[in-house]
């Protein structure tokens, strides 16, 4: 784990990326606001997520406290062009009611995270899955290990040793 002393001083020379989100009875989706994320790291446990990553040369962060739990073992993300999109599965699946809220902070919520119109229903609507075309190819949180970005990223392996 990133420790959060570390955070939360990269947090200040980063912006606060933008998040926005919607939901169904059994899951939520998230999306980060950001074109052509960089460097990416992202963990969820079950009561927060913690993005970071670089976008047009900036860095930008996030760090969600979750109103209720999650199940990350079945929650995916996938970076796209455009932002970075994740499906997040609610941990309690037969809640008769929607989350009233996305984070425990309602100020948060307020000032980091918007409504995703495109993809929001009313609880009363009938309860069409979201479109998952854009998870194709993508990551399961369930399957990161706790790894921070895609394997191999970091430095060529192997390459410590030769001979000189």
């Amino acid at each position: 784990h990133i420790s959060s002393h570390l955070f939360a001083m990269a947090a200040l020379a980063a912006k606060t990326a933008p998040v926005k989100w919607a939901q169904r009875q059994e899951s939520m989706y998230l999306t980060i606001d950001l074109r052509d994320v960089t460097e990416e790291k992202i963990e969820l446990a079950k009561d927060k997520l913690s993005f970071s990553g670089k976008s047009n040369g900036e860095d930008y962060v996030l760090e969600l406290e979750f109103l209720k739990p999650v199940n990350p073992e079945e929650s995916k993300w996938n970076v796209l062009p455009r932002s970075v999109q994740m499906f997040l599965v609610k941990e309690v699946q037969d809640e008769e009611e929607f989350w009233p809220r996305l984070l425990k902070d309602k100020h948060l919520e307020k000032t980091n995270v918007k409504i995703d119109w495109d993809k929001w229903i009313d609880e009363d609507d009938d309860q069409e899955g979201f479109d998952m075309s854009n998870m194709q190819g993508g990551m399961d949180f369930g399957q990161m290990g706790g790894m921070g970005g895609m394997p191999g990223m970091g430095g060529m392996p192997g390459m410590g040793g030769m001979p000189g």
